[in-house]
């Protein structure tokens, strides 16, 4: 199905750096997160351009692969998703319809999740409008006061519990905060807190686990499951072996290369100072697209396999390796070297970074090369000028 909402990326002549997403490796992250969600139903979370990586390329090769429960964030990523997605695949919106937008989700087949009482009458209101129950997830606060209803507001939406009767509600949600860390008393907490209001809706399906609750077991999967971070190969459980695919292959293009002796300084603020000969290499990625300033001084690259640190300060555009006893023929303009890929993971950056695997995904900037592959293709091009949904 043809995806209408496109943004350009350069050509791979022109890129500083090379992304390239691996499909395959997304079915098969797809497959792992069905086999261990049990009985549950596996849907598919594609919130900020699914991390960022695409949403447009990767629903259709989800929904290829069974999946038919998607998750967005906004409204509009509901409405740009809908059009690369078959009619029978359901679309719910995690924010729920923002004041008086309720009539956008029905005309673009989208299922709201209601985090509020003022979201719920807004609904109720269009369900009686148009003469019809309409179908919509009602999502709970188990203890991160965050989204859903407070537990008062459940309290006092189950006083009235037959004002939902004009609602076709889908499942009762709500979400763990700490399910990454298994052993996190918070994770019991909000199972117990989830299974009380849950027996308020004895009829009513339920979803608690995303990706990283559905490691912890039977008791979290509930009817319907929903990963997003485990898809894109993020490691779900904190501490623990990976058993997720690797997803994406980071490569900087090497612009030029330079010699600095004893006491020359590198970067804005001279933060690095060479204490003998070294060999600079300034790489074409900065903190404009998502190669994070705090990474300065402490991340790396590689080539061949060989770690390349990174030296002074990132830049907004560039980044310099200590590349000093690495093959000169390996330095020239223009050679790649990996950033992310089979020596680093996304998660081990984000560990150089203070941070997670989630915030660097979702900040890898549109001046890549952008390239798609899949086990049973080599490397696809995201069509220069025509490039893949920016949801």
């Amino acid at each position: 199905m043809a995806n209408a909402a496109y943004s350009a990326y350069p050509s791979s002549a022109h890129a500083g750096a090379s992304l390239c997403i691996d499909l395959g490796a997304i079915r098969r992250n797809y497959r792992l997160l069905c086999r261990q969600a049990g009985k549950a139903t596996c849907a598919a979370v594609l919130k900020a351009d699914a991390y960022s990586l695409g949403a447009g390329r990767i629903a259709p090769v989800l929904e290829q692969d069974g999946c038919r429960h998607f998750f967005v964030a906004h409204l509009d990523e509901g409405i740009a998703l809908r059009r690369c997605l078959a009619a029978r695949s359901e679309i719910f919106v995690l924010h729920g319809p923002p004041p008086g937008a309720e009539q956008e989700c029905i005309e673009h087949g989208l299922i709201p999740v209601l985090n509020s009482l003022q979201q719920v009458a807004g609904w109720r209101k269009l369900c009686h409008r148009l003469g019809r129950r309409l179908a919509a997830v009602i999502q709970v606060d188990t203890g991160m006061s965050r989204m859903g209803l407070a537990p008062d507001e459940a309290e006092l939406l189950l006083l009235y519990q037959s004002s939902l009767n004009a609602i076709d509600l889908r499942y009762l949600m709500s979400h763990l905060a700490c399910a990454d860390l298994p052993t996190h008393s918070m994770n019991e907490m909000q199972l117990r807190r989830f299974l009380t209001l849950r027996s308020r809706f004895p009829a009513m399906p339920a979803s608690l686990a995303n990706s990283s609750g559905i490691f912890l077991g039977g008791p979290y999967q509930f009817d319907l499951v929903r990963p997003g971070a485990a898809l894109y190969g993020l490691a779900p459980i904190a501490g623990e072996a990976n058993p997720m695919h690797p997803v994406v292959t980071l490569q900087g293009k090497i612009i030029q290369t330079r010699t600095i002796g004893a006491g020359n300084c590198v970067g804005y603020g001279m933060t690095y100072r060479a204490a003998g000969k070294r060999v600079i290499a300034t790489v074409a990625i900065g903190y404009a697209d998502g190669w994070m300033r705090s990474m300065s001084n402490r991340g790396m690259a590689f080539i061949d396999g060989i770690c390349a640190p990174i030296v002074g300060t990132v830049s907004m555009d560039s980044i310099t390796l200590d590349v000093s006893g690495i093959n000169e023929g390996r330095l020239l303009p223009g050679t790649m070297v990996e950033l992310l890929g089979p020596h680093q993971s996304v998660d081990a950056v984000a560990a150089h970074s203070g941070t997670i695997g989630y915030e660097i995904l979702t900040s890898l900037g549109n001046r890549f090369h952008r390239t798609y592959r899949d086990v049973s293709a080599a490397c696809e091009e995201a069509p220069y000028g025509e490039a893949v949904s920016s949801l």
